[in-house]
C-alpha cells in the first residue's frame, strides 16, 4: 500500500468513525472490531493491499506501540482522582502484581507442557500475553475524571500498572533463551528488574508528577500570571519521565502512569477539591479561594485530557489496522485457539480469583474482572521488543502467530461482550 493510499484509508476511517459515533455507541460491537475487520479484509488474508511483517518492521512497530502505550497510560492515570489509600487501591495492586504473576505462570506451564515450548519461550509467551491493554480496553475503563464505578476503576488501574509489572517476565524469558543480560542470574533479575525497577518507577513518577503540578499551579497564581500550554506540558512530562526511568533501569510505563496519578492528585489538593462521603476527591466542584480569586483553571490535566483521548483513538485506529495487515488467517498456528481459550477461560479468571482472595471483592465482581482481560497493543509491543532483542527466527514466527491470533480473538470476543455485560452489571 502506497503512502497516498494509507492516508486515504486512515482518513476515511477517521471520518466514518467521527460521523458514526452515536451509531457505534449503540451497536453491540466496538470501534476496534471495525478497524480489525477492515485490516484483515485488506490484509494478506483477502485483498493483500495491507501487509506488515512484524519481524522485518519490528523497529517501527516498537516505536509506534511505545507511543500509543505511553499516551494511554498517562490518560488512564489522569482520570483517577482517587487518593492513595490502600483500601481503595488494594484490588488493583493485587491484580497488577499477584494475578499478573499467576497468569504468566499458568500460560508458561500450558506452553511448556502442552505446546512443548522450551521454558524460556514459555515464560516469554506468558509475559507477552499476560498484561491487559490500556489502549483497546477503553470501553471497560474509567470514562472521565470523577467516575467512581468500582469495576472500571479496578480495570483501569490494573491496566495502568501491569504493563510495567509484565516487563520483568519478558526479560526473564529472553534471558533464559540466552538473549540479554539476565541469563541464569535470577537473583539479579529479582533485585534489579523486579524490586528496583518497581520502586524506582513509582518514585520517579510520583516526584515528577507532583513537582510539575506544584510548579504549574505556582505559575498560574503568581502575578504576572503565566499561560501554560497543557498539551505540551503533559507530553513533555511523559517523555521526560519515560527517559529518566529508563536511564535508571526502571519501568518507564509504570513511571508514566504514576506521574499522571500524582499530577492529578496534587492538582486537586492544591485546588481545594472537597471529598465525597467515600473520601474521594471531587474534581468538578473544586472551589478553593485561591482559584476563585485568581480566575485560573482549577485542574491543568483535565484540559489536556480531551487531546490525549483523541491521540488514543488515532493510535487505536492505526495499530489495529496494522494488526489486521499482519494477520494471515491461513497461516495462524492451530495452537492459537487453544492458547486463547486457556487464557480467557482458565488462566485469567483463576489468577484474578486467587489474587483477590481476602480482598472483600464480591464473586460477581471477580468474575467480571476475570473476563475483561483485553489483550492488545501492550502484547504487540512486548512481541516486537523480543524480536528486536534477537529472538531466533523460528521461535519468533511461532510466538508471532500465537500472539497475534490471541489479540485478534480478544478484540472480537471481549469487544462483542463488553456492552451487554457492562450495561447489566
Amino acid at each position: 500500500m502506497s503512502t497516498n493510499q494509507w492516508f486515504l484509508l486512515v482518513g476515511l476511517l477517521m471520518l466514518a468513525r467521527g460521523l458514526a459515533a452515536t451509531t457505534i455507541s449503540r451497536s453491540p460491537f466496538t470501534s476496534a472490531i471495525v478497524y480489525l475487520c477492515v485490516g484483515v479484509l485488506l490484509g494478506p488474508s483477502f485483498f493483500g493491499l495491507l501487509r506488515f511483517d512484524p519481524s522485518a518492521q519490528s523497529g517501527l512497530l516498537e516505536m509506534m506501540t511505545q507511543i500509543a502505550l505511553l499516551i494511554s497510560l498517562f490518560s488512564a492515570g489522569i482520570k483517577m482522582p482517587v487518593p492513595f489509600k490502600l483500601s481503595r487501591w488494594d484490588a488493583p495492586l493485587r491484580l497488577a502484581w499477584l494475578s499478573m504473576t499467576l497468569t504468566v505462570a499458568l500460560v508458561a506451564l500450558f506452553a511448556h507442557y502442552v505446546l512443548h515450548m522450551p521454558p524460556g519461550a514459555a515464560i516469554l509467551l506468558g509475559g507477552i500475553l499476560a498484561p491487559t491493554d490500556p489502549v483497546l480496553a477503553t470501553d471497560v475503563q474509567v470514562r472521565h475524571p470523577g467516575d467512581k464505578d468500582q469495576l472500571r476503576f479496578t480495570l483501569t488501574c490494573e491496566a495502568g500498572m501491569n504493563d510495567g509489572s509484565a516487563f520483568p517476565f519478558v526479560l526473564l524469558g529472553l534471558g533464559m533463551l540466552g538473549i540479554g543480560g539476565t541469563g541464569e542470574h535470577h537473583l539479579r533479575w529479582l533485585l534489579v528488574d523486579v524490586i528496583w525497577a518497581t520502586a524506582a518507577s513509582v518514585a520517579v513518577g510520583v516526584m515528577a508528577g507532583a513537582g510539575l503540578a506544584r510548579l504549574g499551579w505556582r505559575l498560574r497564581i503568581v502575578k504576572p500570571r503565566h499561560e501554560i500550554m497543557d498539551d505540551l506540558v503533559a507530553l513533555g512530562l511523559i517523555a521526560i519521565v519515560y527517559g529518566v526511568a529508563s536511564m535508571v533501569k526502571a519501568s518507564g510505563y509504570l513511571a508514566v502512569f504514576f506521574a499522571a496519578v500524582a499530577l492529578r492528585q496534587t492538582e486537586l489538593v492544591l485546588a481545594g477539591a472537597p471529598k465525597d462521603r467515600q473520601g474521594l476527591l471531587e474534581p468538578d466542584v473544586a472551589k478553593s479561594e485561591v482559584a476563585q480569586a485568581s480566575e485560573v483553571p482549577l485542574v491543568v490535566s483535565a484540559e489536556a485530557l480531551v487531546f490525549k483521548e483523541h491521540l488514543e483513538r488515532l493510535s487505536e485506529l492505526t495499530l489495529v489496522l496494522i494488526l489486521g495487515g499482519m494477520i494471515s488467517l491461513e497461516e495462524l498456528p492451530y495452537e492459537t485457539i487453544g492458547v486463547a481459550a486457556f487464557l480467557f477461560v482458565i488462566a485469567r479468571p483463576l489468577a484474578v480469583y486467587t489474587g483477590l482472595m481476602g480482598s472483600g471483592v464480591s464473586k460477581r465482581m471477580r468474575a467480571m474482572i476475570g473476563w475483561f482481560g483485553v489483550r492488545g497493543i501492550g502484547s504487540i509491543f512486548y512481541l516486537v521488543f523480543a524480536i528486536q532483542a534477537g529472538l531466533p527466527p523460528n521461535l519468533a514466527r511461532e510466538l508471532t502467530g500465537i500472539a497475534l491470533g490471541v489479540i485478534m480473538l480478544s478484540i472480537l470476543v471481549h469487544g462483542f461482550s463488553v456492552k451487554p455485560l457492562i450495561d447489566t452489571k
